[in-house]
């Protein structure tokens, strides 16, 4: 009877509207994570001509592998593989489908759980639209945020992309000695697609979130430091 009293209590309040609003499991925001195939290369020892942020994944921020059961069909998005090879591709096997196979396992079947993402084509092409109307190339370009030998300030770069879109990103690098080099840049969303400010914790679950079969480095990207001069590689000029 006491518990039932105490569950009475817990629910007239802000408890009981949170608990039960998004049961364990679900998610409250999707991270839009992209990064520069440049460095991801630098890091993978892999060559790429891209010259410009590619998708690394669309992130819930709770659940991994929701549905094992629910096995990738790239035929399901035939009609989206021209966009997919050019905004998110593979950068070690291009001609392959286990990157998006394994961005399907791990996040896509736990985005699913909202009507909106509750198929692989609502999943994908969904990434693929906010990747494009939240254009990260276009706003570092026009802020004169370039590949270039010279360095930037951590300061430069999240007041281009904070001064644009108007909430705060999440900035990771590759850790070198006295110089960090920019390799991932994550935007969140609400659960209607706006964007919202990312957290910056280390400690959250899609922190450092790298595949192991892509990225053998999980440990080189971490947050980038204030106080250090950042890198944003250039494409290598070929001889």
């Amino acid at each position: 009877m006491r518990f039932i009293a105490l569950a009475v209590i817990l629910c007239a309040g802000y408890f009981c509207s949170t608990a039960f609003a998004h049961p364990r499991g679900d998610w409250t925001k999707l991270i839009i994570t992209r990064h520069w195939p440049q460095t991801f290369c630098s890091v993978e020892q892999c060559t790429t001509n891209l010259s410009y942020w590619t998708l690394h994944g669309l992130w819930p921020n709770t659940g991994m592998r929701c549905n094992t059961s629910w096995h990738f069909n790239v035929s399901l998005i035939e009609d989206l593989i021209p966009e997919m090879e050019k905004y998110w591709p593979d950068l070690l096997a291009p001609t392959s489908p286990k990157f998006w196979q394994y961005e399907w396992t791990k996040h896509g079947t736990c985005a699913a759980k909202a009507d909106s993402l509750n198929s692989q084509h609502k999943y994908f092409s969904k990434a693929l639209e906010l990747n494009l109307k939240y254009d990260l190339n276009s706003v570092l370009k026009n802020n004169n945020i370039v590949p270039s030998e010279e360095y930037y300030t951590l300061d430069q770069v999240e007041t281009a992309i904070t001064g644009f879109f108007g909430v705060k990103s999440k900035i990771q690098c590759v850790h070198s000695g006295k110089v960090q080099t920019l390799g991932q840049i994550e935007l969140c969303v609400d659960r209607d697609f706006q964007l919202i400010d990312c957290e910056k914790s280390s400690k959250e679950i899609w922190s450092n979130d790298i595949p192991a079969v892509l990225v053998s480095s999980q440990s080189d990207l971490s947050v980038c430091d204030h106080s250090v001069p950042v890198y944003y590689p250039p494409v290598p000029s070929r001889s």
